[in-house]
């Protein structure tokens, strides 16, 4: 499991490319076989990727990092499967996963397994997971059964569905808020005009894009703005104090995970486009 530490806006500013890209940005989530993972002290994420092939993988604690016997004896988890179908086994309970389907599992749930339905075109779980401190069932969220919320417009290049699976309205959590966002063809913008919660912290994974497309995803301050040049299953840190908004070479899809003080999807900072620098 790779360790990111918390930064601060001061240093950043100085940060040049390599960088930025070494604290903000995580690739290679998605690896034939293996389970991936990144600790971030930013509010205490894990954010992972998982591919089986021929066998089931199982979601173990890496015991030095995180002092647990097992995974979630202290965190909750939300897993987003992003490729084709997969299972994933929870205390021999067994959830059927479909593309851009959502599962929830609370503390305590001690053995989590991973498999895909057919191993030479494997599912591909990406997942989120936060320090949790009372147990929420496990529930299953098909992307059919998430309430969508279409925003913006062609004239902006920003028409988008949001999908919400983990909030409070939805799966309840102890702090994890997990959704979804499609942007329609023709529209590459999310998230402008931008804004930031100091509150709450928040990752993003990029997917559902071409081979030669890119994100130019914005971040800092308003007022220092830098970005990441971010490609298809790439993952961002985005902490509290800074935007988090992109423009692709073509439309795409990303997950975002929040956490932090509060669960409130509306409680954020606007920034209007005069003052962004």
């Amino acid at each position: 499991m790779e360790i990111r530490y918390a930064t601060n806006p001061t240093e950043t500013k100085s940060y040049d490319t390599e960088k930025l890209r070494q604290e903000y940005l995580m690739q290679n989530l998605f690896v034939p076989g293996q389970l991936s993972m990144v600790y971030t002290h930013v509010d205490r994420f894990i954010i992972g990727g998982v591919i089986p092939t021929k066998e089931p993988i199982k979601l173990e604690a890496d015991k030095h990092e995180m002092g647990a016997d097992y995974f979630l004896e202290r965190r909750e988890i939300g897993i987003i499967n992003i490729g084709p179908k997969g299972y994933v086994t929870v205390d021999g309970t067994e959830y059927e996963l479909n593309t851009k389907d959502c599962l929830y599992i609370g503390l305590g749930n001690r053995d989590v397994q991973f498999r895909s339905a057919d191993a030479a075109n494997p599912a591909r779980f990406y997942f989120n997971s936060t320090p949790a401190h009372k147990n929420y069932p496990t529930v299953k969220v098909g992307i059919d059964e998430a309430e969508p919320q279409h925003l913006g417009s062609i004239t902006n290049s920003n028409e988008r569905t949001i999908y919400k699976f983990i909030h409070l309205n939805g799966v309840k959590s102890c702090q994890l808020v997990m959704g979804m966002t499609l942007l329609k063809p023709g529209n590459m913008w999310n998230t402008m005009p931008c804004h930031t919660h100091n509150r709450r912290s928040e990752i993003y994974l990029y997917f559902d894009m071409p081979e030669d497309g890119v994100v130019f995803h914005m971040m800092g301050e308003p007022t220092e703005t830098r970005h990441l040049v971010v490609r298809n299953e790439e993952a961002i840190i985005s902490p509290s104090w800074s935007i988090h908004s992109g423009v692709g070479t073509s439309n795409y899809t990303f997950i975002w995970g929040m956490a932090g003080e509060n669960q409130e999807f509306t409680d954020m900072d606007m920034v209007a486009m005069k003052d962004l620098r």
